[in-house]
């Protein structure tokens, strides 16, 4: 059990899409996967990994997370958590996790079998138009061997993902592709420009994107955005979507809101996904 309870809780959120809202070195601050809120007051202290929700006045391990999540056993909470950390890239099992800890050993074209599986069967996007943006990234985590699909920033980082796993490699940044366009698409996450793209059935764009790997990094985006005459917001279908709409609005510039077109989905790849498209 001891194991278990180490599977870090900050990551073990991530992969089910929910993020911090309030980052700081030693905690984040959450809204409550547990129930609807405005205002966050689920607690992840990363260095004991552990969770409290201010609003239910319960807290524990990530084992006690699942149960909640999950409305199971502490026997089938186990099972599920035993399941998710059997596979060869899964995410480190520790909370001593962080970006400074993961160091590239190769970068490749994307190729591995399971990479291509994933992008295509799990997220339904066009291999064709994944290999055209990403590559295949081979890195380690503590010493340990790892590889994902990854996606370069200006900066030089990469974001990181495979079915188990979302991290990245600092340094972290926003991924502008400039064609000369007076028109920019603006993307929260790589996955919804590759769904776009996928969607659209396009492999080579000739309007400019940024992709800004974080909501947080929106302001390193405005100097970019600034630029154009129009911007196309494919944001998320959440609060921070919805505030950096507003913040991006606040520039001036001609913005059109395309989430109205997904709004029965958190995003544009979850839209992907559900939509049946034959790949």
């Amino acid at each position: 059990m001891k194991n278990i309870k180490e599977i870090n809780i900050k990551e073990y959120l991530a992969d089910r899409e929910i993020y911090p809202t309030i980052e700081r070195p030693t905690y984040g601050m959450f809204n409550s996967p547990l129930r609807n809120e405005k205002e966050p007051s689920f607690k992840v202290d990363y260095s004991k990994n552990l969770w409290y929700d201010f609003g239910l006045g319960k807290g524990g391990s990530i084992i006690d997370l699942v149960m909640q999540l999950e409305q199971c056993t502490l026997a089938e909470a186990m099972s599920k958590l035993e399941n998710q950390t059997s596979f060869s890239f899964h995410r480190p099992t520790t909370p001593n996790y962080n970006q400074s800890s993961i160091e590239t050993t190769s970068i490749k074209p994307l190729q591995n079998n399971n990479l291509l599986n994933y992008i295509q069967f799990k997220r339904h996007i066009n291999i064709d138009i994944a290999k055209a943006f990403c590559s295949e990234v081979h890195y380690t985590i503590n010493g340990k061997p790892f590889y994902a699909i990854g996606f370069q920033s200006d900066a030089g980082g990469w974001e990181l993902r495979n079915e188990y796993f979302k991290g990245g490699v600092s340094p972290k940044g926003i991924k502008t592709i400039d064609n000369d366009s007076t028109s920019c698409l603006l993307f929260e996450g790589f996955m919804d420009m590759l769904a776009y793209c996928t969607l659209k059935n396009i492999s080579k764009l000739t309007v400019n994107i940024i992709v800004l790997n974080s909501v947080h990094n929106i302001k390193h985006a405005e100097q970019f955005l600034q630029t154009h005459k129009t911007i196309h917001c494919f944001l998320d279908n959440d609060n921070s979507g919805k505030r950096t709409l507003e913040t991006v609005k606040r520039l001036g510039v001609e913005t059109i809101d395309h989430s109205e077109f997904y709004r029965n989905y958190k995003d544009l790849n979850e839209y992907l996904i559900d939509s049946k498209i034959k790949l």
